[in-house]
């Protein structure tokens, strides 16, 4: 499989060679700088997209023959959407990821202690979810990783060892936080773009229309759409047969350090 060491290792000793070959027969210079535009395009589509694990291991689903699927929120908690996603899922009696921002729970403490209460697993999306996160050092993001799970300790008494990446992004700093701190990767199969889509029945749709077996699929409760249209995506995935099951359960994985 290719990842960033295999990459290195493959265009470095493409370079080693047409240099050395440069020397004998004369290459134009163009050959380089679209070699290093190729070599650019892989860097930017392992860090952009979460299940290549490029720079690092990530799970993003299941290999099951069961029809199982597990749903998880990403940059909570948030008032007036968490409450009313939480409402739904207590209806379906369904429990589900929620992938938190430090600096929210800090300013909603009592909504991250009932998703805890209610059942729900809590995963780290970091502390700041900062526009340039993906460019902090391995210091800084470390430093980060932490403040979120002190922040999510003081309020439920554990701390998560699930991880997500703030907009699905990896690179080899990330790497080593996540290494220091033990965390678990954990991406998604089925992204609703519903930060995007706000017609709810194109939301709908779109993401029923992309249920598989050992799905992970990633919605947001931060904002209407979602809220709107998960009760009867819920229904929808009972009625084509798929039971939904916490994240923790179909990927077999701890939760909690």
């Amino acid at each position: 499989m290719l990842n960033f060491n295999t990459l290195n290792i493959f265009f470095l000793t493409l370079l080693i060679g047409m240099i050395g070959y440069h020397f004998l027969h004369s290459i134009p210079v163009y050959t380089f700088i679209v070699l290093l535009l190729v070599y650019l395009c892989f860097l930017v589509y392992g860090s952009y997209n979460v299940r290549s694990n490029f720079y690092l291991k990530t799970v993003s689903s299941v290999k099951t023959a069961r029809k199982q699927i597990a749903i998880s929120f990403d940059d909570g908690p948030v008032p007036g959407y968490t409450n009313r996603i939480l409402e739904v899922l207590r209806l379906h009696n369904v429990k589900a990821a929620f992938f938190c921002i430090g600096k929210r729970i800090r300013e909603n403490e009592a909504l991250l202690k009932q998703v805890y209460d209610e059942g729900h697993l809590i995963g780290n999306h970091s502390y700041s979810h900062d526009l340039w996160f993906d460019l902090f050092s391995s210091q800084k993001m470390d430093a980060d990783l932490k403040m979120m799970g002190n922040a999510m300790q003081k309020v439920t008494g554990v701390k998560p060892r699930l991880f997500r990446p703030p907009y699905g992004v990896t690179n080899p700093n990330l790497k080593r936080a996540i290494q220091k701190n033990n965390f678990v990767t954990v991406g998604w199969s089925i992204r609703s773009m519903d930060t995007v889509i706000k017609d709810g029945q194109k939301l709908l749709d779109k993401v029923t229309g992309s249920l598989k077996p050992g799905a992970v699929v990633l919605f947001h409760d931060a904002g209407k759409a979602t809220a709107d249209i998960l009760s009867a995506f819920i229904t929808r995935c009972r009625e084509h047969g798929y039971e939904i099951v916490r994240l923790d359960k179909l990927l077999n994985l701890e939760p909690y350090a």
